[in-house]
Protein backbone atom coordinates (compact mmCIF):
# COMPACT_ATOMS: atom_id res chain seq x y z
CA UNK A 1 0.00 0.00 0.00
CA UNK A 2 0.93 3.58 -0.59
CA UNK A 3 1.89 5.76 2.21
CA UNK A 4 -0.02 8.77 3.32
CA UNK A 5 2.54 10.77 1.80
CA UNK A 6 2.24 9.31 -1.88
CA UNK A 7 -1.57 9.20 -1.49
CA UNK A 8 -1.76 12.87 -0.77
CA UNK A 9 0.06 13.14 -3.95
CA UNK A 10 -2.18 11.31 -6.25
CA UNK A 11 -5.12 12.88 -4.77
CA UNK A 12 -3.63 16.31 -5.49
CA UNK A 13 -2.95 14.74 -9.32
CA UNK A 14 -6.19 13.41 -9.53
CA UNK A 15 -7.91 16.93 -8.07
CA UNK A 16 -5.81 18.86 -10.83
CA UNK A 17 -6.97 16.90 -13.51
CA UNK A 18 -10.45 17.50 -12.34
CA UNK A 19 -9.66 21.07 -12.63
CA UNK A 20 -8.27 21.20 -16.08
CA UNK A 21 -11.36 19.51 -17.52
CA UNK A 22 -13.47 22.14 -15.87
CA UNK A 23 -11.28 25.16 -17.27
CA UNK A 24 -10.99 23.34 -20.44
CA UNK A 25 -15.05 23.67 -20.96
CA UNK A 26 -14.49 27.57 -19.61
CA UNK A 27 -15.36 29.36 -22.59
CA UNK A 28 -13.01 32.21 -21.39
CA UNK A 29 -10.47 29.27 -21.84
CA UNK A 30 -11.08 28.11 -25.26
CA UNK A 31 -11.26 31.95 -26.42
CA UNK A 32 -7.24 32.20 -25.36
CA UNK A 33 -5.71 29.51 -27.97
CA UNK A 34 -2.78 29.57 -25.91
CA UNK A 35 -3.91 28.93 -22.25
CA UNK A 36 -6.30 26.13 -23.71
CA UNK A 37 -3.64 24.57 -25.92
CA UNK A 38 -1.03 25.02 -22.70
CA UNK A 39 -4.07 22.99 -20.27
CA UNK A 40 -5.18 20.60 -23.00
CA UNK A 41 -1.60 19.58 -23.06
CA UNK A 42 -1.67 18.69 -19.61
CA UNK A 43 -4.27 17.12 -19.29
CA UNK A 44 -3.23 14.73 -21.74
CA UNK A 45 -0.47 14.02 -19.35
CA UNK A 46 -2.71 13.23 -16.76
CA UNK A 47 -5.57 11.36 -18.71
CA UNK A 48 -3.48 7.84 -17.81
CA UNK A 49 -3.11 8.59 -14.37
CA UNK A 50 -6.83 9.77 -13.83
CA UNK A 51 -8.14 6.58 -15.48
CA UNK A 52 -5.53 4.94 -12.98
CA UNK A 53 -6.50 6.36 -10.46
CA UNK A 54 -10.44 5.80 -10.36
CA UNK A 55 -9.40 2.06 -10.89
CA UNK A 56 -6.90 2.29 -8.04
CA UNK A 57 -10.07 3.84 -5.64
CA UNK A 58 -12.31 1.17 -6.76
CA UNK A 59 -10.30 -1.40 -5.81
CA UNK A 60 -9.83 -0.80 -2.54
CA UNK A 61 -13.31 -0.38 -1.97
CA UNK A 62 -13.49 -3.78 -3.21
CA UNK A 63 -10.65 -5.04 -1.20
CA UNK A 64 -12.38 -3.56 1.79
CA UNK A 65 -16.10 -5.17 0.91
CA UNK A 66 -14.23 -8.38 0.33
CA UNK A 67 -12.41 -8.30 3.57
CA UNK A 68 -15.62 -8.46 5.27
CA UNK A 69 -17.13 -11.33 3.33
CA UNK A 70 -13.42 -13.58 4.66
CA UNK A 71 -15.16 -13.72 7.99
CA UNK A 72 -18.28 -14.99 6.80
CA UNK A 73 -19.93 -17.70 8.57
CA UNK A 74 -20.68 -19.05 4.86
CA UNK A 75 -17.96 -21.42 3.79
CA UNK A 76 -19.22 -21.14 0.14
CA UNK A 77 -19.03 -16.96 0.72
CA UNK A 78 -15.93 -17.23 2.60
CA UNK A 79 -13.90 -19.14 0.00
CA UNK A 80 -14.84 -17.14 -3.33
CA UNK A 81 -14.36 -14.18 -0.97
CA UNK A 82 -10.59 -14.72 -0.19
CA UNK A 83 -9.88 -16.15 -3.68
CA UNK A 84 -11.20 -13.07 -5.11
CA UNK A 85 -9.33 -10.89 -2.66
CA UNK A 86 -6.13 -12.04 -3.93
CA UNK A 87 -6.70 -11.45 -7.22
CA UNK A 88 -7.66 -8.30 -6.93
CA UNK A 89 -4.68 -7.66 -4.17
CA UNK A 90 -2.34 -8.70 -7.38
CA UNK A 91 -3.83 -6.31 -9.79
CA UNK A 92 -3.65 -3.58 -7.27
CA UNK A 93 0.04 -4.46 -6.30
CA UNK A 94 0.54 -3.86 -10.33
CA UNK A 95 -1.79 -0.69 -10.65
CA UNK A 96 0.42 0.57 -7.84
CA UNK A 97 3.85 0.11 -9.58
CA UNK A 98 2.14 1.62 -13.03
CA UNK A 99 1.08 4.85 -10.90
CA UNK A 100 4.41 5.29 -9.62
CA UNK A 101 5.76 6.30 -13.02
CA UNK A 102 3.27 9.07 -12.99
CA UNK A 103 5.41 10.56 -9.99
CA UNK A 104 8.64 10.63 -11.57
CA UNK A 105 9.19 14.51 -12.15
CA UNK A 106 8.74 14.81 -15.64
CA UNK A 107 11.78 15.29 -18.07
CA UNK A 108 11.99 19.32 -19.37
CA UNK A 109 12.40 17.85 -23.10
CA UNK A 110 9.57 15.66 -23.18
CA UNK A 111 7.62 16.17 -26.36
CA UNK A 112 10.44 18.29 -27.91
CA UNK A 113 11.81 17.11 -31.24
CA UNK A 114 15.57 16.76 -31.31
CA UNK A 115 18.95 17.45 -33.33
CA UNK A 116 21.19 14.42 -33.60
CA UNK A 117 25.05 15.18 -34.07
CA UNK A 118 26.89 11.73 -35.16
CA UNK A 119 30.83 12.21 -35.34
CA UNK A 120 33.60 10.07 -36.58
CA UNK A 121 36.36 9.69 -33.52
CA UNK A 122 38.81 7.55 -33.16
CA UNK A 123 39.76 4.77 -36.31
CA UNK A 124 40.04 7.05 -38.86
CA UNK A 125 37.81 5.83 -42.34
CA UNK A 126 36.42 3.03 -40.36
CA UNK A 127 34.91 5.61 -38.15
CA UNK A 128 33.62 7.46 -40.46
CA UNK A 129 32.06 4.65 -42.15
CA UNK A 130 30.26 3.01 -39.22
CA UNK A 131 28.63 6.81 -38.60
CA UNK A 132 26.97 6.53 -41.83
CA UNK A 133 26.08 3.10 -40.43
CA UNK A 134 24.52 4.62 -37.39
CA UNK A 135 22.73 7.61 -39.64
CA UNK A 136 20.63 4.29 -41.65
CA UNK A 137 20.21 2.76 -38.32
CA UNK A 138 18.34 5.65 -37.32
CA UNK A 139 16.63 6.87 -40.07
CA UNK A 140 15.57 3.20 -40.28
CA UNK A 141 14.27 3.24 -37.14
CA UNK A 142 12.69 6.55 -37.72
CA UNK A 143 10.61 5.31 -40.43
CA UNK A 144 9.73 2.36 -38.64
CA UNK A 145 7.99 4.56 -35.70
CA UNK A 146 6.56 7.35 -38.78
CA UNK A 147 9.14 10.13 -37.33
CA UNK A 148 10.54 12.65 -40.09
CA UNK A 149 14.00 12.66 -40.46
CA UNK A 150 15.56 15.69 -42.23
CA UNK A 151 19.32 15.73 -43.00
CA UNK A 152 20.92 19.62 -41.75
CA UNK A 153 24.01 19.51 -42.58
CA UNK A 154 27.10 16.76 -42.87
CA UNK A 155 30.83 16.13 -44.17
CA UNK A 156 30.52 12.86 -46.15
CA UNK A 157 33.79 10.28 -47.11
CA UNK A 158 35.01 9.32 -50.32
CA UNK A 159 33.64 5.68 -49.57
CA UNK A 160 30.35 5.79 -47.88
CA UNK A 161 31.05 7.06 -44.58
CA UNK A 162 30.89 10.80 -42.54
CA UNK A 163 33.17 12.49 -40.67
CA UNK A 164 29.99 14.13 -39.44
CA UNK A 165 26.36 14.30 -39.80
CA UNK A 166 23.39 16.69 -38.64
CA UNK A 167 19.96 15.51 -38.81
CA UNK A 168 16.56 16.50 -37.22
CA UNK A 169 13.97 14.43 -36.41
CA UNK A 170 10.69 15.32 -35.17
CA UNK A 171 7.81 13.21 -33.90
CA UNK A 172 5.88 11.96 -31.40
CA UNK A 173 8.25 10.54 -28.20
CA UNK A 174 11.26 11.29 -30.47
CA UNK A 175 13.23 12.80 -26.79
CA UNK A 176 11.85 9.65 -25.46
CA UNK A 177 13.61 7.28 -27.29
CA UNK A 178 16.42 9.01 -29.12
CA UNK A 179 17.65 10.24 -25.45
CA UNK A 180 19.65 7.42 -24.81
CA UNK A 181 21.96 7.25 -27.97
CA UNK A 182 23.75 10.02 -26.42
CA UNK A 183 27.55 9.20 -25.98
CA UNK A 184 30.42 6.60 -27.69
CA UNK A 185 29.40 3.77 -29.66
CA UNK A 186 32.23 1.65 -30.35
CA UNK A 187 32.23 -1.04 -33.35
CA UNK A 188 34.55 -3.92 -33.55
CA UNK A 189 34.74 -5.39 -37.05
CA UNK A 190 37.35 -6.51 -40.23
CA UNK A 191 37.42 -3.41 -42.33
CA UNK A 192 36.66 -3.84 -45.91
CA UNK A 193 40.21 -2.21 -46.92
CA UNK A 194 41.91 -4.57 -44.29
CA UNK A 195 43.69 -7.58 -46.67
CA UNK A 196 45.16 -9.37 -43.27
CA UNK A 197 41.53 -9.99 -41.86
CA UNK A 198 42.86 -8.10 -38.50
CA UNK A 199 39.66 -6.81 -36.32
CA UNK A 200 39.99 -2.54 -36.27
CA UNK A 201 37.94 -0.97 -33.20
CA UNK A 202 37.08 2.43 -33.91
CA UNK A 203 34.53 5.00 -31.75
CA UNK A 204 31.70 6.85 -33.23
CA UNK A 205 30.06 10.11 -30.85
CA UNK A 206 26.28 11.03 -30.44
CA UNK A 207 24.95 13.99 -29.40
CA UNK A 208 21.25 14.06 -28.86
CA UNK A 209 20.14 18.09 -28.31
CA UNK A 210 16.62 19.19 -27.50
CA UNK A 211 15.15 21.07 -30.45
CA UNK A 212 14.88 24.63 -28.82
CA UNK A 213 12.18 26.94 -29.62
CA UNK A 214 12.54 30.66 -29.54
CA UNK A 215 10.88 31.26 -26.61
CA UNK A 216 13.29 28.65 -25.00
CA UNK A 217 16.44 30.56 -25.40
CA UNK A 218 16.84 33.95 -26.21
CA UNK A 219 19.63 34.66 -29.26
CA UNK A 220 20.22 38.57 -30.20
CA UNK A 221 21.36 39.68 -33.50
CA UNK A 222 23.52 41.60 -32.35
CA UNK A 223 25.58 38.71 -30.70
CA UNK A 224 25.95 36.52 -33.84
CA UNK A 225 28.81 36.80 -36.26
CA UNK A 226 27.18 35.39 -39.57
CA UNK A 227 29.92 34.06 -42.55
CA UNK A 228 29.12 33.19 -46.11
CA UNK A 229 31.04 30.99 -48.24
CA UNK A 230 31.23 28.61 -50.61
CA UNK A 231 29.85 25.08 -50.14
CA UNK A 232 32.46 21.95 -51.03
CA UNK A 233 32.47 18.42 -51.81
CA UNK A 234 29.32 16.93 -53.63
CA UNK A 235 26.05 19.13 -54.26
CA UNK A 236 26.86 19.85 -58.25
CA UNK A 237 27.81 23.16 -60.18
CA UNK A 238 26.70 25.53 -57.56
CA UNK A 239 29.23 24.64 -55.35
CA UNK A 240 32.00 26.39 -56.86
CA UNK A 241 29.89 29.47 -57.90
CA UNK A 242 27.48 30.42 -55.33
CA UNK A 243 28.81 31.18 -51.44
CA UNK A 244 25.91 28.94 -50.29
CA UNK A 245 27.65 27.79 -46.96
CA UNK A 246 26.86 29.47 -43.98
CA UNK A 247 28.92 29.88 -40.51
CA UNK A 248 26.98 31.41 -38.01
CA UNK A 249 29.04 32.08 -34.59
CA UNK A 250 27.56 33.11 -31.07
CA UNK A 251 30.02 35.42 -29.98
CA UNK A 252 29.08 35.67 -26.13
CA UNK A 253 29.47 32.00 -25.75
CA UNK A 254 31.44 31.16 -28.42
CA UNK A 255 29.13 28.60 -29.84
CA UNK A 256 29.70 28.10 -33.63
CA UNK A 257 27.59 26.04 -35.89
CA UNK A 258 27.88 25.84 -39.66
CA UNK A 259 25.61 24.29 -43.02
CA UNK A 260 26.31 23.62 -46.14
CA UNK A 261 24.05 20.82 -47.30
CA UNK A 262 21.36 23.49 -49.30
CA UNK A 263 21.70 24.82 -52.88
CA UNK A 264 19.98 28.28 -50.72
CA UNK A 265 21.81 30.58 -48.67
CA UNK A 266 18.61 30.96 -46.82
CA UNK A 267 17.70 27.59 -45.68
CA UNK A 268 21.09 26.73 -44.87
CA UNK A 269 21.05 29.97 -42.49
CA UNK A 270 17.50 28.92 -41.14
CA UNK A 271 19.18 25.37 -40.16
CA UNK A 272 22.23 26.93 -38.85
CA UNK A 273 20.05 29.08 -36.67
CA UNK A 274 17.78 26.06 -35.80
CA UNK A 275 20.80 23.75 -34.56
CA UNK A 276 22.18 27.16 -32.95
CA UNK A 277 19.40 27.47 -30.60
CA UNK A 278 19.99 23.73 -30.08
CA UNK A 279 23.27 24.21 -28.38
CA UNK A 280 22.32 27.42 -26.79
CA UNK A 281 19.42 25.48 -25.04
CA UNK A 282 21.02 22.57 -24.25
CA UNK A 283 24.02 24.95 -22.48
CA UNK A 284 21.41 26.36 -20.38
CA UNK A 285 20.23 23.36 -19.50
CA UNK A 286 24.21 22.67 -18.40
CA UNK A 287 24.39 25.64 -16.18
CA UNK A 288 20.56 25.24 -14.76
CA UNK A 289 20.82 21.66 -13.67
CA UNK A 290 24.38 20.09 -12.03
CA UNK A 291 23.25 16.85 -12.69
CA UNK A 292 23.15 17.33 -16.79
CA UNK A 293 26.98 18.01 -16.51
CA UNK A 294 28.39 14.90 -16.41
CA UNK A 295 25.52 13.67 -18.93
CA UNK A 296 26.21 16.13 -21.16
CA UNK A 297 30.03 15.60 -20.58
CA UNK A 298 29.43 11.92 -21.86
CA UNK A 299 27.27 12.39 -24.88
CA UNK A 300 29.92 14.97 -26.59
CA UNK A 301 32.97 13.25 -25.55
CA UNK A 302 36.13 12.92 -27.91
CA UNK A 303 35.24 9.71 -29.31
CA UNK A 304 37.89 8.05 -27.08
CA UNK A 305 36.83 4.22 -25.98
CA UNK A 306 36.96 5.15 -22.85
CA UNK A 307 34.00 6.60 -22.81
CA UNK A 308 31.52 4.48 -24.53
CA UNK A 309 28.15 3.69 -23.78
CA UNK A 310 28.11 0.36 -26.39
CA UNK A 311 29.78 -1.83 -28.57
CA UNK A 312 28.87 -3.48 -31.86
CA UNK A 313 30.89 -6.59 -32.48
CA UNK A 314 30.74 -7.88 -35.84
CA UNK A 315 32.58 -11.13 -35.60
CA UNK A 316 30.13 -12.41 -32.57
CA UNK A 317 27.21 -10.80 -34.45
CA UNK A 318 26.32 -9.03 -30.74
CA UNK A 319 25.76 -5.42 -29.05
CA UNK A 320 26.66 -4.73 -25.94
CA UNK A 321 24.74 -2.07 -24.01
CA UNK A 322 27.87 -1.03 -21.42
CA UNK A 323 24.84 0.84 -19.72
CA UNK A 324 22.48 -1.96 -18.38
CA UNK A 325 25.68 -4.60 -18.84
CA UNK A 326 23.07 -6.20 -21.48
CA UNK A 327 23.73 -7.92 -25.04
CA UNK A 328 21.56 -8.68 -27.58
CA UNK A 329 22.94 -11.49 -30.56
CA UNK A 330 20.79 -9.52 -33.28
CA UNK A 331 23.89 -6.50 -34.85
CA UNK A 332 22.64 -7.11 -38.21
CA UNK A 333 18.72 -6.45 -37.31
CA UNK A 334 19.49 -3.57 -35.30
CA UNK A 335 21.42 -1.80 -37.55
CA UNK A 336 18.43 -2.33 -40.23
CA UNK A 337 16.64 -0.45 -37.47
CA UNK A 338 15.12 -3.19 -35.36
CA UNK A 339 16.19 -0.79 -32.02
CA UNK A 340 12.82 -1.63 -29.83
CA UNK A 341 14.23 -4.81 -27.43
CA UNK A 342 17.57 -2.44 -26.87
CA UNK A 343 15.23 0.83 -25.98
CA UNK A 344 12.45 -0.30 -24.44
CA UNK A 345 15.49 -2.11 -21.66
CA UNK A 346 16.86 1.59 -21.59
CA UNK A 347 13.52 2.98 -20.88
CA UNK A 348 12.40 0.35 -18.26
CA UNK A 349 15.60 0.68 -16.61
CA UNK A 350 15.71 4.92 -16.44
CA UNK A 351 12.30 4.31 -14.92
CA UNK A 352 13.11 1.97 -12.05
CA UNK A 353 16.07 3.87 -10.87
CA UNK A 354 13.85 6.88 -11.05
CA UNK A 355 10.93 5.24 -9.29
CA UNK A 356 13.20 4.04 -6.98
CA UNK A 357 13.53 6.77 -4.90
CA UNK A 358 9.53 7.26 -4.74
CA UNK A 359 8.28 5.97 -0.94
CA UNK A 360 5.75 3.81 -1.00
Amino acid sequence: MFSEAIKQKLEKMYNRTEELERLLSDPSVISNSELYRKYSKEHSLLLAFAQNYREYKNLLNELKNLDELKSSSDTEIKIIAESEYVNLSSRLEKLETEMKIFLIPPDPNEGKNIIVEIRAGTGGEEAALFAGDLFRMYCRYAESKGYKIEQMDSNPTGIGGFKEVIFSVSGKDVWKYFKFERGIHRVQRVPETEASGRIHTSAVTVAVLPEAEEVDVEVKPEDLRIDTYRASGAGGQHVNKTDSAVRITHIPSGVAVACQDERSQMKNRAKAMQILRAKLYDQKMVEQENSIIEDRRKQVGSGDRSEKIRTYNFPQNRITDHRLDFSIHRLKEVLEGDMDELLEKLITADQEQRMSSIGR
